[in-house]
């Protein structure tokens, strides 16, 4: 373990996973700052502080790219958790500047105010994410080959053979866990704009020895996911669309796997990083190690909402979307002492308990997305 942290910057400390960290830094009695700019596509046009957050904390609505603002935060800081990004997949593909100015240059603005302004921060932890990796790991059963396959290109999508098979005997390959020694292969902006952030914050530390970790989220979920942003998580995404009596809408053919993992079990591994120096300069995989299909997940939703209807599978796809990626989640065992503890079941239930107090109401949004993907040509 490490010696004690008392107090803690959050960037991005007022959205979905830093509300969370803030509550049970301050549980555990650290003193906390946030800096947000309240974003409008999370908090709505008129950027109020959300009811959720905690009292306790102290408040700074500001830029990552505000140098000044910067200088004077982390004066006051021992440790900074920098989870300030802008999220969405599709999106980033066609606001490829935007992506870049908020989610590489706010970070690169971050560390040179760290390294060149006085300030006494002993630990950096940067919020990362599963799609750095693009394609997660897969096995050839006939051949016992092991494969890290590049993206499907649009003509075996064209044909809706959405599974990748073995270059050798032509069997269906099995997915396995994906581990961190896998080559990052990102396949959007804002996976391109992640990796930048993981890479600059771990070699920034490593060379002026402040303990450095980032964490690659898997598909995190819980209450307080924007149920209002179309580019947010598939989980609250789904929700929403239950909720107002609409069925979720899946691409491809549904059997597409991801690694669902609760807010609350993120918000730990990122307290179990300010407390564990073995992790120190190293990535580390916070997901559950238990795959989950979309199509699963869509019909446990309807399920616990209670409906009969089925969800929507389109047979379409968007460019650049992975097939199968779930965690090996050794080196967080090993490494942070983490291991989740919040059933997929339980935590859609506290999701959707939640989303039904929101009183949000359809507007659609999703099915702008759809447009804006078909028009900027990802959607077919």
């Amino acid at each position: 373990m490490t010696n004690r942290i008392n107090r803690v910057l959050v960037t991005g400390g007022a959205g979905f996973i830093g509300s969370h960290t803030v509550d049970l830094l301050i549980e555990h009695d650290y003193d906390v700052t946030i800096l947000d700019n309240l974003e409008p596509q999370v908090h709505g046009k008129k950027r109020k502080i959300p009811d959720y957050m905690n009292k306790k904390a102290n408040f700074e609505i500001g830029d990552i790219c505000n140098r000044k603002l910067l200088k004077k935060l982390i004066l006051d800081a021992d440790a900074v958790i920098h989870l300030a990004a802008m999220v969405g997949v599709g999106q980033s593909m066609y606001q490829i500047e935007h992506y870049i100015n908020v989610n590489t240059l706010g970070t690169a603005n971050l560390l040179d105010v760290l390294i060149n302004e006085k300030n006494h921060v002993e630990k950096i932890l940067v919020a990362s994410s599963m799609s750095v990796y693009g394609e997660g790991k897969y096995h050839c059963q006939e051949c016992d080959l092991y494969f890290y396959p590049a993206i499907r290109d649009n003509e075996q999508l064209k044909k809706m053979q959405w599974d990748y098979t073995c270059p050798s005997c032509g069997s269906i390959l099995t997915p396995l866990p994906t581990d961190e020694e896998k080559l990052l292969t990102p396949t959007s902006i804002y996976a391109i704009s992640k990796r930048h952030q993981e890479e600059l914050c771990l070699l920034t530390g490593k060379t002026y020895g402040i303990p450095t970790i980032a964490l690659r989220y898997f598909n995190v979920y819980g209450p307080r996911q924007s149920l209002s942003n179309p580019y947010t998580g598939v989980a609250a995404i789904f929700s929403g669309h239950i909720l107002n009596k609409h069925a979720p809408y899946i691409f491809e053919d549904g059997k597409q796997s991801r690694d669902f993992i609760h807010v609350k079990d993120v918000a730990q591994a990122n307290l179990n990083s300010l407390i564990y120096k073995e992790a120190e300069y190293t990535a580390i995989n916070v997901g559950t190690g238990i795959p989950t299909s979309i199509k699963k997940l869509a019909n446990i939703l309807i399920e616990i909402f209670g409906y009969k209807f089925r969800p929507y599978v389109s047979n379409k796809y968007r460019k650049g979307d992975v097939r199968h990626c779930f965690a090996d989640v050794k080196r967080a065992q090993n490494l942070l002492n983490f291991k989740p503890s919040v059933s997929l079941r339980d935590g859609l239930t506290e999701l959707i308990e939640w989303s039904k107090k929101q009183g949000w109401e359809s507007v659609d949004l999703f099915k702008k997305v759809l447009r804006e993907l078909r028009k900027k040509q990802l959607l077919k």
